[in-house]
């Protein structure tokens, strides 16, 4: 996928990634609509630092998910 063009489908395809990735019980709260290509950056930012990693500690989680709470739109 093609992450490099600030469309509303990557932005799905990264927080869907994201939640995944960090095993979100409360994923259902964070979906993709909440978010706008105008913060793309920093998303992307934050999804290149998600998908590089394979553990996460709890408060790391945390500040992730404080970090996606600020990008809502």
């Amino acid at each position: 996928m093609d992450l490099s063009k600030p469309t509303q489908e990557n932005v799905e395809y990264m927080i869907e990634a994201i939640k995944t990735k960090l095993r979100m019980a409360s994923g259902a709260a964070m979906q993709a609509s909440h978010f706008n290509a105008e913060r793309y950056e920093d998303l992307k930012d934050i999804y290149d630092m998600v998908a590089s990693k394979d553990r996460f500690s709890i408060s790391e989680v945390e500040a992730l998910v404080s970090e996606l709470g600020k990008l809502r739109g």
